[in-house]
């Protein structure tokens, strides 16, 4: 059976809590992704922002993003998943949380991502079809 480190894409670039929304954004978009984790100074995992949160927590709302940073947005300990841990259990995370983006830590160290494109890719197409019920029921 596969393990999370088998699922995952491998590494992750972290925005900083530090860093303005504009720059996560712009990150986002040099990257081809919708989703960062946020990493503090100790650069461990505080948390996910995504292109969603920008624009419904911040541009939504009036704020500027130029000077709203993505600690604000940082909510919370982040659901993870250690690198060991097989595909039911990442399935059940994400179900459970309801969430279509998990980190994989190792020694909490961030070292990789698991996506719906990586379930898609590792995972048959019933446990895929499952999961997307799952969370498309919740929305």
């Amino acid at each position: 059976m596969s393990t999370a480190r088998d699922i995952m894409h491998v590494g992750g670039t972290c925005v900083q809590e530090s860093e303005t929304l504009e720059e996560a954004a712009r990150r986002m978009s040099e990257l081809g992704v919708g989703a960062l984790p946020i990493c503090g100074p100790d650069d461990r995992l505080h948390g996910i922002i995504t292109d969603r949160d920008i624009v419904v927590k911040c541009l939504a709302k009036g704020k500027d993003p130029k000077s709203m940073t993505a600690g604000h947005l940082a909510q919370g300990k982040p659901v993870t998943i250690d690198t060991e841990a097989d595909a039911g259990q990442v399935l059940r995370a994400m179900e459970e949380h309801r969430i279509r983006r998990l980190p994989v830590v190792d020694k909490h160290r961030l070292v990789g991502m698991i996506s719906e494109a990586d379930l898609a890719r590792h995972l048959t197409d019933e446990q895929v079809g499952h999961f997307v019920e799952v969370i498309c029921a919740a929305s």
